[in-house]
């Protein structure tokens, strides 16, 4: 999929900053913290619910369409990802490093 990162779709601040981050990680899924969880998006969300038996929904849209999403709590994280690099996926950890209560804007990652 081509991640519309154009001035012509308007996103979120927070989505802004997962399409920076996952073009730089293109053929990798990108597991995206938020609080206490990690959330997966566009394709990498189909993927890894079809590959870990989990719940595909949606979270917000782009370019007037629904935007795949599924996720995990970070505790049980461990588990998934160990099971997605057992069959060969590769996996990027997007961890949230600055501090949500002080943060203006999408926390720092």
């Amino acid at each position: 999929m081509t991640y519309k990162t154009d001035q012509s779709v308007t996103h979120t601040p927070m989505m802004q900053q997962y399409l920076r981050i996952k073009a730089d990680y293109q053929d990798t899924l990108v597991f995206y913290r938020m609080g206490d969880f990690y959330e997966l998006f566009f394709d990498d969300a189909k993927k890894a619910a079809e590959l870990l038996s989990i719940t595909l929904t949606a979270r917000g849209n782009s370019a007037g369409s629904p935007i795949p999403m599924c996720g995990l709590p970070y505790h049980a994280a461990e588990g998934y990802i160990a099971k997605l690099i057992k069959i060969g996926e590769s996996v990027a950890i997007c961890e949230q490093i600055g501090d949500p209560a002080t943060s203006k804007g999408p926390v720092e990652r």
